[in-house]
């Protein structure tokens, strides 16, 4: 297979600084407030975002260093492989989040 590589146009700050105790499901996340930067360059992309009420987010979850083919999800007992749950211990560290946009900040016009 050929290798795909991804540049980051941006950095998602959220309040958790570990993957420890960091929310796998948005349920558990609710009233949780974070921000994006986004770089600069893409800012013309930006253009009539805050006409819409929610984001679809994809992110590199960056604090994962393993990954596991079948894990134990959060409230089961039984193993499901990793493809049937939302963990985040997947072979590609790739996280997605469908956001409520709250506000936007910064040059655009």
């Amino acid at each position: 297979m050929a290798r795909i590589t991804f540049q980051p146009i941006g950095v998602i700050h959220t309040p958790f600084k570990t993957a420890t105790g960091m929310p796998v499901q948005s349920v558990a996340a609710k009233g949780v407030v974070g921000s994006i930067e986004l770089d600069p360059t893409y800012q013309a992309g930006l253009k009539d975002i805050a006409d819409f009420s929610h984001l679809i987010l994809l992110y590199h979850l960056h604090l994962i260093d393993e990954y596991k083919l079948e894990v134990i999800p959060f409230l089961d007992d039984q193993p499901h492989g990793v493809f049937a749950t939302r963990s985040p211990k997947r072979p590609n560290a790739i996280g997605l989040s469908i956001v409520k946009l709250l506000k936007v900040r910064g040059g655009l016009t």
